[in-house]
């Protein structure tokens, strides 16, 4: 970040000695004797750093803390005064100071001061990075119809805390509208609490919701908060709602019914203010005829109905997601971001995509790492991209592990690529951006018969 400071004060000698000093220290600095004039270089230079007298003429430096902080929040600003007051030095941190010293000053304190809140600067901007950085991984991808209307009916439902229903096929982004809807909520700063509904046993549920107290059972060493108590004032989101066993499910309604509960093991009543996002795969009216969901949790839940649409619907999003991915693992992995071509996704196109975007992402991961060159092409898409027969020969009920199905896929690959370069060795290697000996060694290792030796 810039090291950009701005002294504002009416005295000249100040002015000069703070100013060598600090340029001294490898900071550029900018001068200012009244507040107006400090407003206008402010907007000029947008400095990391303010360094502001109290006592101004014209506008006094509260006055200017307050419109920096207004306009420029992310601005560090330190009060200086030859006057202070503990009662002036507390209304100006109020204000947004990061601190306040008095004068005479001593340049030590100066520097000292002036390092930590370009660090604390340094550290807001950063975190500010990642949380834009996190947000962003939560975004729905695309621009067909259906994601656009979604992204419609969010933006109209998340600022309210009506419930809602979230239905669609596993690997869909369920999750992603869940976080959606409470990232553009009222409650965004307050917790968003995620619940496996298919993961909890029977004789844990309670303990899990709703928390217990030191000793309530063999092995409660200490009091534990249940994911309702945690998700007080935010958003708890219940996974897969319809996994949950007949009894869990009476226990998940009565809370709700309530908004209230004691921990296992206490006997003090917490109320509780949470906003329930629900999400299944499943059709919930075929559950409820088969009496495996409860008709009174289906009703209390369904509020606000959202179907998330299956990849297979929306194909046309496919290039954007497939960019996304490129772009999210060549970050993760630290190399290059790689492309793929016309021809590669006119494959991913024609497939069906029954694991949806997962699926999607899952395979795009695959081709990062295996595919050696910085072009993903036709030929680097393997059978089980396609919707094709082909798809069950590849991974056989044989493959245990993700390293034999490594292995399978690498011995195809340098197969098919030394028979498009007529058995060459040297063009082989060359081609797929290996060590010609490396090449060698693999040919061995696989047993792989060179044709014509």
């Amino acid at each position: 970040m810039r090291r950009t400071i701005l002294i504002v004060d009416d005295e000249e000698s100040i002015l000069k000695s703070l100013g060598a000093i600090l340029a001294d220290e490898g900071y550029e600095v900018f001068t200012a004797e009244s507040g107006e004039q400090a407003l206008k270089i402010i907007d000029e230079e947008l400095p990391s750093l303010v360094l502001l007298d109290i006592w101004l003429p014209g506008i006094d430096g509260l006055e200017v803390l307050k419109r920096i902080k207004t306009e420029y929040p992310q601005i560090m600003v330190i009060m200086m005064s030859g006057h202070g007051t503990i009662e002036t030095a507390v209304k100006a941190t109020k204000l947004g100071a990061f601190d306040f010293i008095e004068k005479p000053l001593s340049l030590e304190k100066v520097i000292l001061l002036v390092s930590h809140a370009l660090d604390m600067a340094r550290l807001e901007e950063e975190n500010l990075f990642l949380k834009q950085k996190v947000m962003s991984s939560y975004e729905l991808t695309g621009r067909s119809e259906s994601i656009k209307e979604l992204k419609e009916m969010i933006s109209i439902i998340a600022p309210t805390n009506a419930w809602v229903l979230i239905m669609g096929e596993n690997g869909t982004g369920k999750e992603l509208v869940a976080r959606s809807l409470h990232r553009q909520s009222r409650r965004a700063h307050k917790p968003f609490v995620e619940v496996n509904c298919a993961a909890i046993p029977d004789d844990l549920i309670e303990s899990e919701l709703f928390g217990h107290e030191k000793g309530a059972f063999t092995g409660a060493t200490q009091q534990r908060k249940g994911k309702f108590d945690l998700a007080h004032e935010g958003t708890i989101f219940l996974d897969e709602v319809a996994d949950m066993s007949l009894k869990a499910q009476a226990k998940i309604l009565r809370i709700l019914q309530e908004k209230k509960f004691e921990r296992v093991g206490g006997n003090r009543t917490i109320t509780v203010d949470v906003r329930v996002i629900a999400a299944t795969n499943k059709d919930l009216e075929k559950e409820m005829e088969a009496g495996r969901f409860r008709a009174d949790l289906f009703y209390r839940l369904n509020v606000i109905p959202l179907r998330v649409p299956p990849l297979r619907e929306r194909k046309e999003d496919i290039p954007l997601l497939a960019e996304r991915f490129l772009q999210e693992f060549a970050e993760k992995e630290g190399g290059p971001v790689k492309r793929i071509t016309e021809e590669a996704l006119d494959i991913l196109m024609r497939h069906d995509w029954p694991g949806n975007v997962r699926e999607l992402k899952n395979l795009i991961e695959r081709l990062v790492i295996l595919v050696p060159s910085d072009v993903i092409d036709a030929q680097d898409i393997p059978p089980f991209g396609i919707n094709s027969t082909k798809e069950k020969e590849f991974i056989p009920d044989t493959f245990d592990s993700f390293r034999t199905a490594k292995m399978e896929f690498e011995r195809k690959f340098i197969l098919q690529k030394l028979k498009e370069n007529d058995w060459n060795i040297s063009k082989t290697a060359e081609a797929i951006g290996l060590e010609r000996s490396n090449l060698h060694r693999k040919i061995r290792n696989y047993g792989i018969e060179i044709k014509g030796d």
